[in-house]
């Protein structure tokens, strides 16, 4: 993968792009908040009038185009059951172009808030439709898309941050040592779910992920995470807090998750080890991506000893949690 991915990706490209298909860009123009992709407001041509979309230029080689279309299968799928997802816009009967050696797609642009995760009502709202989510998950399974596991999420991340020397030569043997031990610990739960059953998720089901409008409640964006993967994946990261709180917000999400489809309860053993990989997996994803310039501007204070001492900071909490696991 080249070390500046984007660096094709002018103005110029994107504006050029639109018209491959057919669009006719006013030259408005406007980044959004996004590392992994490249996400823009463009303003378009209507009749007499303007329409804004978000265009979303997806990272060269990350996905293929078998990848991508599944992602594009899914949610056109969610959004045909009535679930409030953003599906990408289907144009000459396509939702899924190619100009510049760039993949790209479009939206409909929406707006929103973060949602309220200590409400009550909020966390009922969205579990009712991850639930639902889930249930139409569950009907036919990816192909080509990533699952989740202790080894793609894991192993691959710690021994890509050992192998490139990331981890500081005085914290080596410590960071290795501990991830060792933090992914015994895992793998040891994983066993511990008889019969645990995967399905299409969403994969990154965080916050941010969600828009909340005002009696409208949640649309969920970006299924660019979407994967094979235990249910629980999709709910933990709407924790928060402490352990009674966090309790406390999971039976309000079951409450309206399981008013459309079961959920396994063995499954909350998972949620420490899932926390454990999402946090071996972010250094590593950090580490893959540090070529990209727009990385070294957006987190200056990876790589730093400060760091990678507050990262083994954060494994060796959760060895701790891994070892009493307060989910059993």
């Amino acid at each position: 993968m080249s070390e500046t991915p984007y660096q094709g990706l002018t103005p110029d490209v994107i504006l050029n792009s639109l018209e491959s298909i057919g669009l006719r860009p006013t030259g408005h123009l406007f980044a959004l908040n996004s590392y992994e992709n490249r996400v823009y407001q463009i303003g378009i041509e209507a009749d007499s009038d303007e329409i804004f979309y978000v265009a979303k230029y997806y990272r060269p080689s990350r996905w293929t185009s078998s990848q991508i279309l599944e992602e594009h299968s899914f949610a056109e799928e969610l959004f045909e059951n009535e679930i409030p997802v953003i599906p990408p816009l289907r144009l000459l009967d396509k939702t899924l172009f190619e100009f510049s050696d760039f993949y790209f797609a479009l939206f409909e642009k929406s707006g929103g808030r973060a949602p309220e995760l200590e409400d009550r009502e909020t966390l009922q709202w969205i579990g009712r439709f991850i639930g639902r989510i889930h249930a139409v998950g569950a009907v036919r399974s990816f192909r080509h898309r990533t699952a989740l596991t202790p080894d793609v999420f894991g192993r691959s991340a710690a021994n890509f941050l050992i192998a490139n020397n990331f981890i500081p030569p005085e914290l080596k043997k410590i960071y290795a040592e501990l991830v060792d031990l933090a992914l015994d610990l895992i793998d040891m739960n994983f066993k511990r779910v008889k019969g645990l059953q995967t399905q299409r998720i969403l994969g990154d089901c965080h916050p941010g992920n969600i828009l909340w409008r005002i009696n409208d409640g949640p649309r969920f964006v970006d299924l660019d995470d979407s994967m094979m993967g235990p249910a629980v994946q999709d709910l933990w990261m709407m924790l928060s807090g402490d352990e009674e709180l966090a309790t406390q917000q999971l039976d309000w999400l079951l409450s309206g998750y399981e008013d459309f489809t079961a959920f396994d309860r063995s499954e909350l053993i998972l949620v420490e080890p899932l926390r454990t990989m999402r946090i071996i997996y972010y250094a590593g994803w950090l580490a893959r991506r540090w070529s990209d310039p727009a990385f070294g501007q957006a987190f200056p204070w990876f790589n730093t000893q400060a760091y990678w001492e507050q990262h083994i900071g954060h494994l060796r909490e959760q060895v701790g949690l891994l070892q009493e696991n307060p989910w059993l």
